[in-house]
């Protein structure tokens, strides 16, 4: 997607915390992830992250997060980059429909291409976001409305309520709605090794952010 570059800010309203800027590097690891096959460099980075320190989760959905985040590092560090690249084209490549689709539409629709993608560019528009000139993948892509998320959460010209309710919006209307599907899909493909740790990793994450929604900011 398409976003100012911190250089061409006028101002900035909010610094981003903390906080957001860990939910921001989650969502653009799964979006990394979600639209290519790790290479040797990513895998190595993952290897070397170390283990979540479980006893240190505030939630049940925390702790589910980190045996997720713990499972991906130990997957990498015995994942080789050419059998990453095969396990990929084979759950998401392919000539015709690929054994697991990544987009919103045909989840929440039934087929890719429809009315979902549609309300997504609209939302897209408004925000002030597009496609990146070049790319051919259709905005609803996973990957894409992960760095979409990536985009609203370090967003410093709106004000942090502002940025709260942007993402609590989008994620709501284009996320929640069928992650969960599309990690059923991919936890229950043949093919997955390496991707139903980042399916288990997605989901776990994903969950914590569908329940800070029930939390009042």
């Amino acid at each position: 997607m398409n976003a100012p570059t911190p250089q061409t800010l006028a101002f900035v309203r909010d610094p981003v915390s903390d906080e957001d800027t860990a939910r921001a590097n989650h969502y653009a690891l799964l979006s990394r992830l979600l639209h290519a096959a790790p290479d040797a460099s990513l895998l190595g980075m993952l290897a070397a992250s170390g283990d979540w320190q479980i006893d240190d989760a505030p939630s049940a959905e925390a702790v589910l997060l980190a045996q997720a985040w713990n499972g991906l590092c130990a997957a990498s560090a015995a994942m080789d980059p050419a059998a990453a690249q095969d396990e990929f084209d084979a759950l998401f490549g392919g000539v015709g429909r690929p054994e697991i689709v990544v987009f919103g539409s045909f989840y929440l629709a039934g087929f890719v291409n429809e009315k979902p993608l549609v309300k997504l560019r609209d939302d897209l528009a408004a925000l002030g976001l597009a496609r990146t000139q070049g790319e051919s993948l259709p905005e609803d892509h996973i990957a894409a409305v992960c760095d979409v998320m990536r985009l609203l959460l370090t967003d410093t010209t709106r004000s942090a309520a502002e940025r709260a309710l942007e993402q609590d919006r989008f994620f709501a209307t284009h996320i929640q709605p069928w992650y969960g599907a599309l990690c059923d899909a991919l936890d229950a493909a043949a093919g997955a090794n390496f991707y139903r740790r980042v399916s288990q990793y997605a989901r776990s994450f994903l969950d914590v952010e569908a329940a800070a929604l029930t939390i009042d900011r």
